[in-house]
């Protein structure tokens, strides 16, 4: 199991950026591949990002692609948002999530076992 807490979020104008954090605590963390998600008022959780245990390897939603970056520091229990070039259709409630066992489908929530309590990104026009 992981113990997942988000920080970074906040209000940023359009155009800007803004750095996520995700703290781990827990031994599974360095061999857990990572992933964030995201909720926006009235919409499903969708997929944002996700990075492998070794931080080799890495997805993004084509909505993202090109503006986020994610990547860990195994030394330091963390995973990273970068997000650059924000739109007002990033905001949303920004959560990290944990797949303890390696699944194929990165995309989807229930490959994911532990999750954030979440941080909020506001996007203003």
């Amino acid at each position: 199991q992981v113990q997942l807490v988000e920080s970074g979020g906040g209000l940023v104008q359009a155009g800007g950026s803004l750095r996520l954090s995700c703290a781990a605590s827990g031994r599974t963390f360095s061999s857990s591949a990572m992933g964030w998600f995201r909720q926006a008022p009235g919409k499903e959780r969708q997929f944002v990002a996700r990075i492998n245990w070794s931080g080799g390897s890495t997805y993004y939603a084509d909505s993202v692609k090109g503006r986020f970056t994610i990547s860990r520091d195994n030394a330091k229990n963390t995973v990273y948002l970068r997000m650059n070039s924000l739109k007002p259709e990033d905001t949303a409630v920004y959560y990290c999530a944990a797949d303890l066992y390696g699944g194929t489908d990165y995309s989807e929530e229930y490959e994911y076992e532990d999750w954030g309590q979440g941080t909020q990104v506001t996007v203003s026009s």
